[in-house]
């Protein structure tokens, strides 16, 4: 298939162009880049984009598919209609299945239902212990084999540091990533962030130095061992600026933040909305306001989603017992566009936390729009208002906090190698 994509502003970070400019694709590559580029004969396909933005498809270096094992709560199938919805063409999905991915097996399996059924790439990420238990390492050769870009305990922090360093030694023949989960699980019995809003709710707290003890222990363990960790959903001031002193010294190391912990306040949770409780949990404005520093003055390099879809009965009862995690996909670069309103970022630098900085740290070919590579690439309206419907959601996950809500800036077309696998139903054809 061709197509032309006229008169939209396109913003590429990869190559630092932000002009008026047409887009022509043809099959999965994008051939050119041009102004005015002629309408050829044949079948082509015009797309008009006067007013939009044009930019490479999202990145999202940490999302859970459930699949396998928890098809009921998300599957690759709707996670990845609810990612090219939101605007991502890329996915990295968790380990935390059933049967874990801590085998060539397992990653197999992920990769050929992804390629059967996905409508955008998809990335398996592998744990580092076998079944995320923290007491053995996980066939990682085997899952590098089969297709991982990462390995992760995500949802847990592997306790044992002399494991962990083994693992981080281990990766450094790959040249993957190490996707590091702050969090000490002694002192994170409780629920909500530990502060006036516990206190108030009367919900156990989460102290913010469970995250900063274990961040600083990793990125300490990953720069001895000279290996590339991640640092994933950084939510306090303390990861942020521990992160900004560490980067100075030592440069492979990376971090992300998420939506939620620049958009909502452990206020939130005095709602006892159990779509409030994610993990780590939201914090205080300082902390927010830490984030937004982070991510302008560039200690923070990506954006994720952490999207974790559940089911309804996870997150109808009583808080304490509620599962972790917002549905995220359709509602993470809305809610972003925000910072470039409020001067945080500029729509370049946001772009980047979203295209060539987790292309970059994946060491991915995707995220850029330079002509040759794979044609994967949105166009959006960061002016277009609309609100948040969970019944419209394609996602099976109905679980955010930000349902009703009227967010500004929406993704109208997604292309995937070529293929146009959303177009909004108010985009012109």
């Amino acid at each position: 298939m061709k197509i032309l994509i006229k008169n939209g502003r396109v913003i590429d970070p990869a190559n630092n162009i932000d002009a008026v400019l047409d887009v022509y694709i043809n099959g999965a590559l994008i051939e050119k880049i041009d102004r005015d580029i002629p309408e050829k004969k044949g079948d082509v396909h015009v797309i008009d984009a006067s007013g939009a933005i044009v930019a490479p498809g999202l990145i999202d270096v940490h999302a859970h598919l459930r699949e396998p094992g928890y098809e009921w709560k998300e599957t690759i199938k709707t996670g990845t209609m609810a990612a090219v919805k939101g605007g991502f063409t890329t996915l990295v999905c968790m380990a935390n299945t059933s049967p874990v991915n801590d085998n060539g097996s397992v990653t197999e399996a992920i990769v050929e239902k992804a390629r059967s059924e996905g409508v955008c790439r998809v990335f398996p990420c592998g744990s580092i212990t076998k079944g995320l238990k923290g007491e053995e390492l996980s066939e990682i050769g085997e899952m590098f084999k089969a297709g991982i870009v990462a390995i992760s305990d995500d949802g847990k922090s592997v306790k044992n540091a002399g494991l962990l360093r083994m693992a981080m030694e281990y990766v450094t023949i790959f040249h993957i990533p190490v996707i590091s989960h702050c969090e000490d699980e002694d002192l994170s019995k409780g629920f909500v962030n530990e502060g006036r809003a516990s206190l108030l709710s009367g919900l156990e707290g989460i102290p913010s130095i469970a995250e900063e003890i274990i961040a600083q222990r990793d990125m300490t363990i990953a720069r001895y061992v000279n290996s590339h960790v991640h640092l994933t959903h950084i939510s306090t001031r303390g990861s942020v600026d521990a992160i900004n002193q560490e980067k100075r010294r030592y440069k492979q190391i990376s971090c992300d933040t998420c939506p939620h912990y620049f958009t909502l306040t452990d206020e939130a949770t005095l709602t006892f909305d159990t779509n409030t409780k994610v993990n780590p949990p939201l914090r205080s404005k300082e902390d927010v306001d830490a984030i937004k520093r982070g991510l302008k003055n560039g200690t923070i390099d990506i954006i994720a989603t952490d999207h974790a879809p559940h089911d309804l009965t996870s997150k109808d009862v009583e808080y304490n017992l509620a599962s972790s995690g917002i549905s995220g996909l359709e509602t993470a670069f809305s809610l972003s566009l925000a910072l470039v309103r409020e001067g945080v970022l500029s729509m370049k630098e946001l772009l980047e936390k979203f295209t060539i900085n987790p292309a970059r740290m994946l060491k991915l070919p995707f995220g850029t729009l330079t002509p040759g590579k794979p044609a994967d690439l949105i166009i959006f309206n960061p002016d277009t208002p609309w609100v948040v419907d969970t019944k419209e959601f394609a996602s099976k996950g109905k679980n955010t906090p930000f349902q009703g809500m009227e967010l500004t800036g929406k993704n109208l077309l997604t292309i995937v190698d070529g293929k146009i696998v959303y177009r909004d139903k108010g985009f012109g054809r």
